[in-house]
C-alpha cells in the first residue's frame, strides 16, 4: 500500500470516529430533549450523567465535578459557581429558579437540575450543569447534618464543568478564582444587612449564638449630621482599610480595624454605626457584655460570627463598671476552691478578645467601642492597635445643623440660619435635640423658630448650671 493510500485510509478513519462521536453527541441531545418532557426528574440526572460519560470517552474535553460539601464543610466554589451563574440565562436555558426571601428586596435566580449554562472566558468556552440526586436517609446512606435544604430526604448537589483539555490550568489558575471574586462581589451588591444579638440561651451552640433581623436603618453618610471634614476622614479610613488585605498579611496583622465613638448622649453614634454598615454591606453583631459570665464565651462569640462584619460593644465604660462590681460581689461570696476570675469577664480578656490571639481569627473585620465618657476608659484599652481611631461625636455643628434642616424641612438656606447658628456652641445642643425640634413642625419658619426658642433655654440652662458649679467650687 502507498503511502497517499495510508494517509487516506487513516484520514477515512478518523473522520468516521467523528462522525460517530458527533452522531452520539447529536442522539444524546435528542434524547436529553426527550427525557426532559417525558422522563421523571428523578431520573433525569442519572440517565444524562451516563450518557455524558459514555460520550466522554470520545471527546478531547475535561469534566471537573465540584460538590457542594467537602466531608462536612462546605465547599466555597460550588456556592460561589451557583451565584455566579444565576444571572447567566441563554436562550437555550428552559429551566430557572426564582425566590424572594422575606423582607429582602433582592430576587435570587438559580439554575434548574440538569440545565446547562454556557460561559466565556478569555475567548475560550466553559460548559456548566447543575446535578441533584436525591438520596433516602437511612442507617447505611450519608446525611450530611449542614445540608439545610433537605428534611426527610438528602441531596447531593452538584455542578460539572466541562471544558477543553488544553484549558486545565486556565481553569485552575484564572477561570475558578475569578468566578470566586465575581461571585463575592454579586452578593454584596444585593446584600442583605443583617443585625445579630446573642441567644444567651444556646450560648453553647457554635451555629446558633447569633439572632439575626434585618437591619432596616436608613443612615446613609450623605444624612449624617456631622462635619464634612470628619466625615471625609471616616470613609478615606474605611476605604484604605477594604483595599489592604495583602498589606496587612505583609506585615503581620490581623485584618481587622478598632473604631472608639465617643460623647455624649444623641449625637449620633448608633448612626454613624448604621451608616457604616450600610456603606460597606457589612452586617452588624451587637454584643452586650454584662450578660456573659466568662472569658471563654467572648472567645466563642468571636469564633462565631462572620468576615465583613462590625462587632459592636456599646456603653464600655457602663460595661467595665458592672463588671468589676460583679467581680468584687464574687470575691465576697465565693467558696475557696472556686476562684472569682472564673466566673466573669476580666479587662484582660476583653483586651485579647480585641488584639490578642484570637482576635486574627477571622478576616476583614470592624470592632466598634461606644462611650460617653471616654475618660473612665483604661488606657490600655485606647492604644493603637485595639481602638486605631478615637471619634468624637460632638454637639451639633452649624454643618451639621444645615444637613439637618435640608434633610427634615427641604431647605438650604433660610433668614434664620445666622441666629441659629450663633446659638448653637452655648446651648450644646446634641443633633438628636436638634432633629427634636425640626420634627415638630411641618412649616419651615414655624419650626426654625421652635429651635431658636430651643437653643435659648438651652444656653440659659447651661448659664444656670455653671454658675452652681462655680458656688459649690468656691464654698469647698
Amino acid at each position: 500500500m502507498s503511502s497517499s493510500e495510508s494517509k487516506s485510509n487513516h484520514l477515512a478513519t478518523a473522520n468516521s470516529i467523528l462522525s460517530a462521536a458527533g452522531s452520539i453527541a447529536a442522539s444524546i441531545m435528542v434524547v436529553r430533549g426527550v427525557a426532559q418532557d417525558l422522563i421523571p426528574r428523578e431520573f433525569q440526572d442519572y440517565l444524562f450523567s451516563g450518557l455524558r460519560s459514555f460520550a466522554a470517552r470520545f471527546s478531547n474535553h475535561l469534566t471537573v465535578v465540584i460538590d457542594e460539601f467537602d466531608g462536612l464543610g462546605a465547599n466555597e466554589f460550588y456556592f460561589a459557581a451557583a451565584a455566579y451563574l444565576g444571572p447567566k440565562v441563554t436562550p437555550n436555558t428552559r429551566r430557572l429558579k426564582i425566590s424572594k426571601p422575606e423582607r429582602e428586596n433582592h430576587i435570587n435566580i438559580t439554575m434548574e437540575r440538569g440545565e446547562e449554562i454556557t460561559d466565556s472566558f478569555r475567548g475560550q468556552e466553559f460548559k456548566w450543569v447543575w446535578i441533584c440526586r436525591k438520596i433516602e436517609t437511612s442507617s447505611q446512606n450519608f446525611y450530611n447534618p449542614r445540608d439545610m435544604n433537605s428534611t426527610l430526604r438528602s441531596e447531593v448537589r452538584s455542578f460539572e464543568l466541562t471544558f477543553h483539555k488544553k484549558n486545565r490550568g486556565l481553569v485552575l489558575d484564572s477561570y475558578l478564582p475569578f468566578i470566586t471574586q465575581e461571585a463575592k462581589l454579586k452578593k454584596q451588591e444585593k446584600k442583605t444587612i443583617k443585625i445579630f444579638t446573642v441567644d444567651y440561651e444556646n450560648l453553647y451552640h457554635l451555629n446558633n449564638m447569633w439572632n439575626p433581623v434585618t437591619l432596616d436603618h436608613p443612615a446613609k453618610f450623605e444624612t449624617l449630621a456631622m462635619d464634612s471634614q470628619q466625615k471625609e476622614m471616616i470613609l478615606g479610613d474605611l476605604e484604605r482599610f477594604l483595599r489592604r488585605r495583602e498589606y496587612y498579611r505583609k506585615v503581620g496583622k490581623a485584618w481587622k480595624r478598632g473604631y472608639l465613638l465617643y460623647g455624649p448622649p444623641g449625637t449620633g453614634k448608633s448612626s454613624l454605626i448604621a451608616a457604616m454598615a450600610n456603606y460597606l454591606k457589612f452586617d452588624v453583631y451587637d454584643l452586650e457584655l454584662t450578660e456573659l459570665r466568662r472569658n471563654s464565651d467572648l472567645k466563642k462569640l468571636l469564633l462565631s460570627t462572620a468576615n465583613q462584619s462590625i462587632l459592636v460593644v456599646e456603653d464600655i465604660d457602663c460595661t467595665i463598671d458592672f463588671q468589676e462590681k460583679l467581680a468584687t460581689r464574687a470575691v465576697i461570696s465565693a467558696p475557696p476552691f472556686q476562684p472569682p476570675e472564673d466566673n466573669k469577664v476580666t479587662l484582660s480578656g476583653l483586651l485579647n478578645f480585641v488584639d490578642g490571639l484570637w482576635s486574627s481569627c477571622g478576616d476583614e473585620r470592624i470592632i466598634i467601642f461606644t462611650t460617653n465618657y471616654i475618660e473612665r476608659l483604661d488606657p490600655a484599652l485606647l492604644r493603637p492597635g485595639r481602638m486605631d481611631v478615637h471619634i468624637n461625636m460632638s454637639y451639633c455643628s452649624p454643618c451639621g445643623f444645615k444637613l439637618l434642616a435640608s434633610n427634615y424641612l427641604d431647605i438650604k438656606d433660610h433668614p434664620m440660619f445666622e441666629e441659629i447658628e450663633d446659638l448653637l456652641p452655648n446651648a450644646r445642643a446634641t443633633p438628636a435635640e436638634v432633629a427634636e425640634q425640626l420634627l415638630k413642625d411641618d412649616q419651615p419658619h414655624d419650626a426654625l423658630q421652635g429651635l431658636i426658642d430651643f437653643l435659648h433655654e438651652k444656653t440659659r440652662q447651661n448659664v444656670e448650671v455653671e454658675v452652681e458649679s462655680a458656688q459649690q467650687q468656691e464654698e469647698v
